[in-house]
C-alpha cells in the first residue's frame, strides 16, 4: 500500500490518589501555628479540602468518586511550579506530555494525541470551571491559585464533551473581601539559570467588593543540549514566560455574587523538546543506552511565540429554594512555532562531522546546512456559555439543570519544508476557516432516601458540529537538467511562510504551470537568503521562461546535474495542495447513576455508573474522495465502587480510601488507511492515513490511598494503583512500515491484545512530610517518591514490523521493532521530588528550597512514530532552586 499523504471481568480495584495536604494557598499574612500539632492539623485535615468536581462545593472526603486536589503550596513545595508535566508525579494514573505546545493529558490510559485543528482533548481542561478547548500555555496559569482539581473517570453528565477520561480544573485565587490591602511578592532562582518572580495584590473596594492583581514571570534554560557542530543553535526547551491576571469579586449579601477575571500570557522560547531515537536504534542502541538530552541540531533556530488571553465571568443569585448561575468565558490563543530541526541523538561512534556542500549522504557526517523543518501557526477564539438552575444544598432533593453552548473559530497554517528536495519541496495544510459548535441540555440530582442512604442520577444531551475550509496537500516541484533533476532550496535564513496571510485559498481550476507556480510562490511571504525556488519558478509566472530558470549551485546539486544551454530546465513538474472542505455533525447522550451510603459519619460507601464522550470529526478530503470520511465520538462507560473512611490513629485523624473501576471503551479512534489514487487498471496505488472508529478496549483497576498522622508533626501519604488495559479490537495501518524507498508501501497490524499507551500496571507513591517549631518560626519539609512500572509509548507495543514489497501484500522482511528503529517501551522508574521551608511566626516571611526529578531520570512521556521517525518527548530534567516570599 502506498501512502502519499499526511495523517494525524469486572475486577474490584483499589484507586490511589495522593490527596493534597493544603486546602488552598494562603497569600495574606496568617498567624503561624501555635504548635507543631496545630501545623500538622492544618496540613492534613482532608475534610477541609473543598472541591467543585460535582459543580457544588463539597469536602473531598465526602465526594463519591476518585479525585485529587493540589494546592498552590503543594505545587511549589514539590517543585511542580509551572512545569505542568511534573503533575503526573503527584497524581497516580495521570500522564502529561507536551508536543508542539499542545498539552496532552491521559488519565488511566485514556486521552488523545490528536493535536490537529480537528482533534480534541480526551481529558477536559478547565479554568475556574470554564472549558478550554485548546490546552496550550496551561503551565503559565499555575500561579496565585487556590488549587488544581483532577477528577478521574468520565464526567460527561456534569462536564460535557471531551471529559472522557476525566477533568483537570485550575481554580484561581479569588479577591478577598472585607480586609485590608494585602498581597505577596515572591522571587526565585534555580539551576539552568532559572530566575522568576510572582506577585499578588489584593485591593478591597469597601466591605463588599475587591480587586486582585497577580503576575508571574520565569526564565529558564533548556534541559536539552546541542551536541552538534553548529553551536550558534540553541537547544529546544528554553523558556521565557510571563502572565498576568486581574480578578473582581462583588458579594453585597448572601444572595448575590459577581465574579469576573481577565488573564493574559505570553510564552517565548525555542520550542518544545523532542529527541529523535530512530537512527540510534537502527545503529543498535537502546534509548536507555544514550543521553537523549544530547541532540544534534541543524538548519534553522527553533522558536515559539504563544500569545493568549481570556475573560470569564460568573453571576450567582440565590432566590431561596432555587439558585441561578451564569458562567461565560472567552479564550484567544495565537500560537506560532518554528520546529527546532534536529538529526536525532548522538551515540558512541556517530559521525557528526559537517558534510561538505554537494557531497552525497554516503560521504558520512551530517548536512547541517539543511533548513527543512516545520512551521505552525494556530489561532483559536473560543467562547462558552452555561446557565444553571439548582436547588439549595440543604434540600432533600438536590438537583441541577441547565444548558451549555460552545463555539470555537480556528485558523491553522502548517508547512513542512524539505530543503534541497527533488520532486518535493514541502507540504502545506492551511485552514483559514475551522468552525466547531456544541450545545447541550442537562439535569442531575441527588435524593436523600433517609439520613444515610442517597441515590443520584443525571442525563445530558449533546449536539455538535464541525466544519473546515482551506487547502491541504503536497508542494511538488520537479526541475529537469542534464544528468538528472535539480534540487530546490527553500527555508534558509530569514525565510517566512505566508500561511494564514495567503491572498487566496482557491486551487480548483489552476491547471497551467503558470497558475500552479504563482500559487506556490504566494505561499512564500519572505524568501530565505539562499533560497532558489522563487528564482526557479519566477520565469514560469511571467512567461519569460516556461520551464523555469535553471540555477547551477553546488549546494543544490549543481556539480552532478548541469543546466541546459538555454538556461531553462529540460522539463518541469508542478503539484499544488487541493482544496479541503469538510464537515460533520453528531449527537449523543451521557448519563450517570449512583448510590451512596454512610456507614457512619466517617465512613462512606458508594457505587456509580457513568459515561463520557470525546467529540467525533472528519478527515482530510482527497481528489478521489471529495466528501471527507467522518468518525463517530468515542464513548466510555465506567463502573466504580468505593469507600472513603476517616479513623483515629495514635490519637490523630487518619484516612483510608479504596475503590475499584471497570471501563468499557467503545468506538476508539485509531489511524487507518483510505485510497486516494488508482493506477491505469483501476487498482489502488495511493493511500492516506485517516482516523476511524476501529477500536474497542477494556480497562479495570484497583486504587487505594491512605494518610497516616504520627507524632512530632509527621504525616505519611501512601498511594497504590493497579491498572489493566487491553485492546480488544483494532486492525489498522502500521505507519512504522511505510518504506518510501520502496514506493511508500505499508502493512497492517492487528492491535488486539496490546496494552493502551501510557498505562503502567503499577504506580506507587509515598509522601512524607513534617512540620515543627524552630528558632521562633515553623520549619517543614517533605519528600515524594513516585514509582511507575514500565509502559508502552504507542499502541504497537514493540511488536515486529512487517515491510511489504508491493501492494499485493508480498512480504519483503520482518524486523524486530527496536532493530527497525521503533522501540516504544519505557522502563519502570522512580522519581523523587522534595521541598524544605521555613516561615516566621507572623506569617510575613517564608524561605523554601525545592527540587524536582532529583535523580535526573530521563523518562519518555510520548512517542511520535512514522516512516523513519521515532521522536520522544521527555519529562523535565532535574531542577532545583530557592525562593523567598514576603506576605503583607
Amino acid at each position: 500500500m502506498i501512502v502519499r499523504h499526511r495523517c494525524s471481568h469486572l475486577s474490584l480495584a483499589v484507586v490511589a490518589t495522593l490527596l493534597a495536604g493544603h486546602a488552598a494557598a494562603q497569600d495574606a499574612p496568617t498567624p503561624a501555628p501555635s504548635s507543631p500539632r496545630e501545623a500538622e492539623q492544618r496540613a492534613t485535615d482532608l475534610d477541609s479540602v473543598i472541591v467543585t468536581v460535582e459543580r457544588r462545593a463539597q469536602s473531598l472526603q465526602k465526594y463519591a468518586g476518585t479525585a485529587q486536589a493540589l494546592s498552590q503550596d503543594d505545587l511549589r513545595g514539590l517543585g511542580i511550579n509551572n512545569e505542568l508535566r511534573q503533575m503526573q508525579v503527584a497524581v497516580p494514573g495521570m500522564s502529561i506530555a507536551n508536543q508542539e505546545g499542545a498539552t496532552e493529558i491521559f488519565i488511566r490510559g485514556v486521552g488523545s494525541s490528536n493535536n490537529t485543528e480537528l482533534g480534541d482533548p480526551g481529558a477536559a481542561p478547565h479554568i475556574n470551571g470554564a472549558y478550554i478547548p485548546r490546552p496550550r500555555g496551561l503551565g503559565g496559569m499555575f500561579f496565585d491559585l487556590e488549587r488544581v482539581e483532577i477528577n478521574k473517570g468520565p464526567q460527561g453528565t456534569l462536564r460535557g464533551r471531551n471529559a472522557l477520561a476525566g477533568t483537570l480544573n485550575i481554580v484561581t485565587k479569588k479577591p478577598e473581601l472585607g480586609g485590608e490591602f494585602s498581597g505577596y511578592v515572591q522571587g526565585e532562582v534555580g539551576n539552568r539559570d532559572q530566575k522568576g518572580y510572582e506577585t499578588a495584590l489584593n485591593f478591597p473596594l469597601g466591605p463588599y467588593a475587591a480587586l486582585r492583581f497577580s503576575g508571574y514571570h520565569i526564565e529558564k534554560e533548556a534541559g536539552f543540549r546541542n551536541a552538534g557542530l553548529w553551536r550558534h543553535l540553541q537547544p529546544a526547551g528554553i523558556q521565557d514566560d510571563s502572565a498576568g491576571r486581574l480578578s473582581f469579586l462583588y458579594e453585597p449579601d448572601d444572595t448575590l455574587s459577581v465574579f469576573a477575571m481577565l488573564d493574559v500570557g505570553r510564552e517565548l522560547g525555542t520550542g518544545y523538546p523532542g529527541a529523535g531515537v530512530f537512527d540510534a536504534a537502527r545503529a543498535g542502541f537502546k534509548p536507555a543506552d544514550i543521553d537523549m538530552r544530547k541532540v544534534v541540531y541543524r538548519g534553522v533556530q527553533g522558536k515559539v511565540d504563544n500569545k493568549l488571553w481570556g475573560f470569564q465571568g460568573t453571576v450567582r443569585y440565590d432566590f431561596g429554594a432555587v439558585n441561578l448561575e451564569y458562567n461565560g468565558s472567552y479564550r484567544d490563543v495565537d500560537y506560532f512555532q518554528i520546529n527546532a530541526a534536529a538529526e536525532g541523538n548522538v551515540w558512541p561512534g556517530r559521525d557528526i562531522r559537517e558534510r561538505p556542500a554537494g557531497e552525497p549522504a554516503s560521504w558520512g557526517g551530517i548536512d547541517y546546512d539543511n533548513f527543512g523543518t516545520n512551521y505552525l501557526q494556530a489561532r483559536s477564539q473560543a467562547q462558552t456559555h452555561e446557565l444553571r438552575l439548582s436547588s439549595d444544598d440543604d434540600a432533600r432533593l438536590r438537583w441541577t439543570t441547565g444548558g451549555f453552548y460552545f463555539h470555537e473559530k480556528q485558523q491553522v497554517g502548517f508547512m513542512a519544508l524539505a530543503d534541497k528536495g527533488s520532486f518535493y519541496s514541502g507540504t502545506e495544510f492551511t485552514m483559514p476557516d475551522v468552525d466547531g459548535r456544541s450545545w447541550a441540555v442537562f439535569g442531575d440530582g441527588t435524593f436523600d432516601i433517609d439520613e444515610r442512604l442517597r441515590v443520584k442520577g443525571g442525563l445530558r444531551y449533546t449536539e455538535e458540529r464541525k466544519s473546515r475550509d482551506g487547502i491541504g496537500g503536497n508542494w511538488t516541484v520537479g526541475l529537469g537538467g542534464d544528468g538528472g533533476v535539480f534540487q530546490s532550496r527553500l527555508g534558509t535564513e530569514r525565510f517566512k511562510p505566508t500561511l494564514l496571510d495567503r491572498p487566496n485559498f482557491a486551487t480548483t481550476g489552476l491547471v497551467t504551470d503558470a497558475d500552479k507556480a504563482l500559487f506556490l510562490l504566494q505561499g512564500i511571504l519572505r524568501a530565505g537568503e539562499r533560497d532558489t525556488l522563487q528564482q526557479q519558478l519566477q520565469g514560469i509566472v511571467d512567461g519569460s521562461r516556461p520551464n523555469g530558470t535553471c540555477i547551477d549551485r553546488p549546494d543544490i546539486g549543481g556539480n552532478t546535474v548541469n543546466c541546459p544551454a538555454n538556461g531553462q530546465h529540460s522539463f518541469i513538474v508542478l503539484g499544488i495542495p487541493s482544496e479541503q472542505h469538510g464537515s460533520s455533525a453528531f449527537e449523543f447522550l451521557d448519563w450517570r447513576l449512583g448510590v451512596e451510603y454512610d456507614l457512619s459519619a466517617r465512613n462512606l460507601l458508594y457505587a456509580t455508573v457513568s459515561t463520557g464522550h470525546k467529540a467525533g470529526g472528519f478527515n482530510d478530503s482527497f481528489d478521489v474522495n471529495v466528501i471527507p470520511e467522518t468518525y463517530k465520538p468515542e464513548k466510555l462507560t465506567a463502573l466504580e465502587i468505593g469507600s472513603k473512611n476517616s479513623f483515629e490513629f495514635l490519637g490523630r485523624t487518619s484516612t483510608f480510601n479504596v475503590s475499584g473501576f471497570y471501563y468499557d471503551y467503545q468506538d476508539q479512534v485509531f489511524q487507518d488507511l483510505t485510497t486516494i489514487a488508482f493506477d491505469p487498471n483501476g487498482r489502488p496505488n495511493g493511500f492516506a492515513l485517516v482516523n476511524r472508529n476501529v477500536g474497542k478496549s477494556e480497562l479495570y483497576g484497583a486504587e487505594a490511598e491512605g494518610r497516616l498522622r504520627f507524632g512530632a508533626g509527621f504525616t505519611l501519604d501512601l498511594n497504590a494503583l493497579y491498572l489493566h488495559t487491553k485492546i480488544k479490537r483494532g486492525v489498522v495501518a502500521d505507519v512504522r512500515s511505510q518504506d518510501f524507498g520502496n514506493g511508500g508501501i505499508t502493512s497492517q497490524i492487528d492491535l488486539a491484545g496490546n496494552e493502551l499507551p501510557l498505562s503502567s500496571k503499577f504506580t506507587f507513591n509515598a509522601r512524607l512530610q513534617q512540620a515543627f517549631d524552630l528558632l521562633g518560626g515553623t520549619f517543614d519539609w517533605q519528600i515524594l517518591a513516585a514509582y511507575r512500572s514500565s509502559f508502552f509509548l504507542t499502541q504497537y507495543n514493540n511488536r515486529p514490523v512487517t515491510f511489504l514489497r508491493d501492494t499485493a501484500g508480498t512480504v519483503d522482511r520482518i524486523e524486530d521493532a527496536a532493530t527497525a528503529g521503533f522501540p516504544d517501551r519505557q522502563d519502570g522508574f522512580t522519581q523523587i521530588n522534595a521541598g524544605v521551608g521555613y516561615g516566621t511566626l507572623d506569617g510575613a516571611w517564608r524561605v523554601e528550597l525545592w527540587g524536582a526529578n532529583l535523580t535526573n531520570k530521563d523518562v519518555s512521556q510520548k512517542a511520535l512514530v512514522g516512516s523513519g521517525v521515532n521522536t520522544r518527548f521527555l519529562n523535565d530534567a532535574r531542577s532545583y532552586g530557592v525562593r523567598v516570599r514576603w506576605n503583607f
